[in-house]
């Protein structure tokens, strides 16, 4: 497959680290000679400097003959023109890297398509849904659920005080009689491993679960975990993010916004007047105090600043506040959240990379979710009646070890997968994989 990259910010370049990795066809185009240098040194990628709404440039690129133009500079409308002009020159599909998510909304009524961009990516819409996903199940720091929550992934800290610490997997099995759920993914010290039953769980391990609805609770009693509703939650800067997620979550809850900006503050009032907005800097530990963060369920920092949201989100935990959510700009701070006491750092571009991610995947993915600073991803995959997957057990399949059949869904119920178990025609298998071992797995579907 031949992809071409418009953009080698954090988003182009963690898209082109996981492409290279597959062996894909990468052109990669940016007007930095320096973030190209970057690409050019550590990915096996070709590069071409200049501004890729250039029609000449992209014609040197040869875009008429790629099979994916991806559109993510930092700019909305050059990428409009890119993946406009790209279309024109004959890509087959375009992806365009979007700011505003009115271009989203179905009722805008801009046939897009019929303008040469196929599928439009909003960072800040993706990031809002995952924090609104993550204010639903207060007591993990990843949640995703596949086929309208028929089988969920979750992932959760693991406290001294947990049941399943310096236990191993078989040993747990005796809090898991239903089968319910299974461990997929242990993330520990910046490694990830795919564990076997000998896997034994430490203290301060990150550790994600696939779980049908009915091992959601099984899952909590395991980790030593409670869920608490959520319905006070106080925000920290009124950023794109911030508006999009109150959109998503705003009924039901009470929710107040801080804004240190006076304008902004009166402009988000009157676009919401059930939202108590508060014009103050966050730093400021007496006035959240005076604000009652005591008093919180959530404290969800998402201020154009890493730094300030980090500090702010131990403030809240300090002030005991259940749920502490971040929003950090540089990709490197993903793996701290487990070793600073935040529940959840989220990065909307490595969210929003990975969501483009999905649209270079071979085989019947329907679904993929990527998870917080974990060398794998998650994919959920329709079995064909001619897939390798489905002519034997899966104990019989040869299936990488690097990777793990979760569960399936199966006749709309979702059930966990051992190894004597096979795959049918028609099931919607999901699938734990590391990146370098992704290719190997889609040969089963």
């Amino acid at each position: 497959m031949k992809i071409v990259i418009a953009g080698a910010g954090e988003v182009g370049f963690y898209l082109a680290r996981l492409l290279s990795n597959e062996a894909q066809d990468i052109i990669v185009i940016d007007d930095d000679p320096q973030v190209l240098s970057r690409a050019s040194n550590e990915l096996d990628v070709i590069t071409l400097k200049g501004n890729a709404s250039s029609v000449k440039l992209l014609k040197e690129a040869k875009v008429g003959s790629c099979d994916l133009l991806i559109a993510v500079t930092s700019s909305e409308s050059d990428n409009f023109m890119i993946a406009t002009f790209g279309k024109q020159l004959g890509a087959k599909r375009t992806i365009a890297r979007v700011n505003n998510v009115e271009f989203l909304d179905t009722a805008c009524k801009i046939d897009f398509k019929a303008l040469g961009i196929d599928v439009m990516i909003s960072p800040e819409d993706l990031a809002a849904r995952e924090i609104s996903r993550l204010i639903k199940r207060s007591a993990f720091t990843d949640a995703f659920e596949f086929e309208d929550g028929k089988m969920s992934l979750l992932g959760i800290n693991l406290d001294s005080d947990a049941p399943v610490v310096n236990k191993t997997i078989a040993e747990t099995a005796v809090l898991n009689p239903h089968f319910n759920f299974i461990t997929v993914a242990i993330q520990r010290d910046g490694r990830t491993i795919v564990p076997r039953g000998d896997a034994t769980f430490l203290k301060g391990d990150h550790v994600y679960f696939l779980a049908v609805p009915e091992g959601v609770d099984e899952v909590l009693k395991l980790t030593g975990k409670e869920e608490h509703r959520i319905r006070n939650v106080m925000m920290l800067g009124g950023s794109r993010v911030a508006l999009n997620t109150i959109n998503k979550i705003k009924k039901r809850r009470n929710i107040k916004l801080i804004e240190r900006n006076a304008q902004k503050s009166f402009d988000i009032a009157d676009d919401y007047p059930d939202i108590l907005i508060i014009n103050e800097d966050g730093h400021n530990v007496k006035m959240l105090d005076q604000e009652s963060i005591t008093e919180m369920d959530a404290f969800v920092a998402v201020t154009g600043n890493s730094e300030t949201n980090i500090m702010t989100c131990l403030v809240a935990k300090a002030k005991g506040v259940k749920k502490t959510i971040a929003l950090v700009e540089n990709m490197d701070y993903i793996n701290l959240s487990q070793n600073i006491g935040i529940d959840t750092l989220i990065n909307k571009k490595l969210i929003a990379a990975n969501s483009i991610f999905r649209y270079v995947r071979q085989g019947d993915v329907i679904t993929i979710a990527g998870l917080h600073g974990v060398n794998a991803e998650i994919l959920e995959f329709e079995a064909k009646e001619n897939s390798l997957i489905v002519k034997k057990p899966i104990r019989e399949l040869k299936f990488p070890r690097e990777a793990i059949i979760g569960g399936v869904i199966r006749d709309n119920k979702g059930r966990m997968m051992r190894g004597e178990d096979q795959v049918m025609p028609g099931d919607r298998v999901v699938v734990l994989v590391q990146y370098d071992n992704i290719k190997d797995i889609e040969r089963f579907f």
